[in-house]
């Protein structure tokens, strides 16, 4: 597994590791429990997998001109490595209740499983190509595609991490 991802492996590890289901599950009013989080996390990465596995069976990447915006997004997240501005995740990404012992046993390998689609979209086009379009921050590379994660994943870990404390 590549670096940033490996890092973020362990870093969901760290932060869940002496949390019980209750703790878990505990939220603020009108806000994400740390298991929601998880599994918004999990839809992200299962999702950047199923359209990689679309860009390998389309025989090319699957990228459009980028804006000026979304350079400055991508450069500002995937250069920098700040998450910007509050953003409402999209629909196909929020939590719809996955058991939590689920979330915590296949996180990682989802993850992984990540990793390994896009090195096979950089095996096969090359890791200065950039593979597939991100909603916001536009065509990106493999590497581009880890470090948002990364980012994103720290994002949402210092969430977990503000619940954890915040505990009654």
């Amino acid at each position: 597994m590549e670096p940033p991802l490996k890092r973020l492996t362990d870093a969901i590890a760290a932060v869940t590791r002496c949390m019980s289901a209750a703790d878990l599950a505990r939220h603020p009013a009108g806000k994400w429990s740390a298991a929601e989080v998880l599994e918004h996390l999990y839809r992200t990465y299962t999702s950047t997998a199923k359209v990689f596995t679309r860009c390998l069976q389309a025989g090319h990447p699957l990228v459009t001109p980028p804006t000026l915006k979304q350079r400055i997004a991508a450069a500002v997240t995937t250069g920098l490595g700040i998450m910007p501005g509050k953003r409402e995740a999209p629909a196909y990404t929020r939590p719809q209740g996955m058991p939590v012992e689920k979330l915590l046993a296949e996180i990682e390998g989802q993850i992984a499983a990540m990793d390994a689609i896009i090195s096979q979209c950089e095996d096969r086009y090359g890791k200065r190509v950039k593979l597939l379009d991100h909603q916001i921050l536009g065509p990106l590379t493999g590497k581009q595609w880890r470090k948002f994660h990364w980012v994103h994943g720290c994002h949402h870990i210092r969430q977990i991490e503000r619940l954890r404390v915040s505990k009654s």
